[in-house]
C-alpha cells in the first residue's frame, strides 16, 4: 500500500516540476502588450464655389385639377347605370340614365306642334303673296311677324325645351376622368343630390405651407418634388402661385402643379421639397461639420499632415449639404481651394495628426 501511494505522489509531482521551469523568449514576447499608435484616417475634399440646391421642406395635400359632383337635373328612377367607382370614362360618355317616359311623350308632342307650326307659317306667307317654295326671299321683318302669328316661334322654343329635358334624363361626363362616390344601382330613385363625382387625375394641384422667413425664396416657376408618404419615388412639378399674405400661424400658402402618376389620388397627403439653385456658394457635406464648444466647426487639412480647427457659420442646409462661411468673429478663415476633412473627424482636435485614406 505504501509503495502505491509513493508512486502516485511521484506521478503528480512531475508536471509541476516541468511547469516551474524557465520560459523561453517566445513566451515572453507573446505575453507583452505591443503599443500601436492610433491613426486618424480621414477623407478630404477641395473646397470650391458651386451651385447650392436650397430646399424648403413641407407637407401638402393633393387636389385633382378638375373635380365635379354630377347630378341629374330632375329626379326619377334609374333605368341603367353604366359606370363604376374607379372606372375611367371619356368626355360625353353616358354614366346613367333615368326612366322618363313622360319626357319622351313631351318631346313627341313638341315635335308634332312644330310640324303644324311650320305649315301655319307657310299659310301666313302665302296669304301675303310670297312663294312658299322660296322663303329665303322673304324680308327679315316680314318673316319675324309671320313666325309670331303662326305660332312657329313658340313651337320652336317648346321643342328646344323638350329636347333639353330629354337630354337631362341621361347623365354624361363633362370631361374625361375617373368615377368616384357612386353608390346608386339600377332601379334606385334619385333626386337632386349628387349621383357621383368625376375626378380628372391627369394633373394635381399641391397645396402646402411655408414659413414666413422662406417667403422671399418662393416664386412661381420654382421646381418642386412631391413624395407620397411611404414612397421614395418623386413626382416633379412647379410652383404656380404664392399667396402674398402671412396667416396667423406665420405661414404662407403655396400651390404647385404636378402631372398625374400611378398611385396619386385626390386628397392624398404628400411630402413636398422646393428646390432653388443658389450659385457661387461654399458647399460641404453635412458630415464635414461637427460641434466643438457648442459651435459649428470643420477641419481643414494641410501638407504638414495635421487637421486645423476652423469655426464656421451655416447659412443654409438641404438634405445632405451645408453652405458655410468662416466665423470671422472667432478669427476663422476659410477660402476656396482649402482641403476640408469630410470623414474621420468626429474625434479630432486642433492640430491632430491625420492620415489621408487611400483612394
Amino acid at each position: 500500500m505504501n509503495k502505491f501511494v509513493r508512486t502516485l505522489l511521484l506521478l503528480c509531482a512531475v508536471p509541476f516540476l516541468f511547469s516551474c521551469g524557465p520560459k523561453g523568449d517566445s513566451d515572453n514576447k507573446e505575453g507583452k502588450l505591443q503599443y500601436q499608435p492610433q491613426q486618424n484616417i480621414v477623407e478630404v475634399m477641395t473646397l470650391r464655389r458651386t451651385d447650392f440646391q436650397q430646399q424648403i421642406l413641407s407637407n401638402g395635400t393633393l387636389s385633382a385639377v378638375r373635380k365635379a359632383a354630377l347630378c341629374f337635373p330632375s329626379g326619377g328612377v334609374l333605368s341603367g347605370v353604366y359606370a363604376a367607382n374607379g372606372q375611367r370614362v371619356s368626355r360625353g360618355a353616358v354614366l346613367a340614365r333615368l326612366d322618363r317616359g313622360d319626357l319622351a311623350l313631351s318631346l313627341r308632342s313638341a315635335e308634332l306642334a312644330m310640324e303644324k307650326a311650320e305649315l301655319d307659317l307657310l299659310d301666313v306667307l302665302a296669304g301675303q303673296g310670297y312663294a312658299v317654295s322660296d322663303t329665303a326671299s322673304v324680308p327679315a321683318e316680314v318673316m319675324k311677324v309671320a313666325q309670331m302669328r303662326s305660332g312657329y316661334a313658340s313651337a320652336r322654343n317648346a321643342l328646344s325645351r323638350a329636347r333639353f329635358d330629354m337630354a337631362g334624363a341621361a347623365l354624361t361626363a363633362p370631361f374625361s376622368g375617373r368615377v368616384a362616390d357612386l353608390q346608386c344601382k339600377q332601379f334606385d330613385r334619385v333626386g337632386s343630390e349628387p349621383f357621383c363625382t368625376l375626378v380628372d387625375d391627369s394633373a394635381f394641384d399641391v397645396d402646402f405651407s411655408a414659413m414666413e422667413g422662406e417667403y422671399a425664396s418662393l416664386q412661381p416657376g420654382l421646381e418642386v418634388r412631391v413624395y407620397p408618404f411611404g414612397s421614395d419615388a418623386p413626382v416633379e412639378g412647379k410652383i404656380t402661385s404664392v399667396n402674398p399674405l402671412i396667416d396667423k400661424n406665420g405661414q404662407v400658402a403655396v400651390r404647385a402643379r404636378i402631372a398625374g402618376a400611378a398611385g396619386l389620388v385626390d386628397g392624398m397627403h404628400v411630402r413636398v421639397i422646393v428646390q432653388r439653385s443658389v450659385p457661387g456658394q461654399l458647399v460641404v457635406p453635412k458630415s464635414a461639420v461637427v460641434i466643438r464648444d457648442n459651435l459649428d466647426v470643420l477641419f481643414t487639412y494641410t501638407d504638414d499632415g495635421k487637421a486645423h480647427w476652423t469655426y464656421v457659420n451655416i447659412l443654409a442646409s438641404n438634405a445632405d449639404s451645408h453652405v458655410v462661411i468662416a466665423n470671422v468673429a472667432r478669427g476663422a478663415r476659410l477660402e476656396e481651394g482649402d482641403r476640408v476633412i469630410v470623414s474621420g473627424n468626429l474625434n479630432l482636435a486642433d492640430e491632430s495628426e491625420v492620415v489621408l485614406a487611400k483612394p
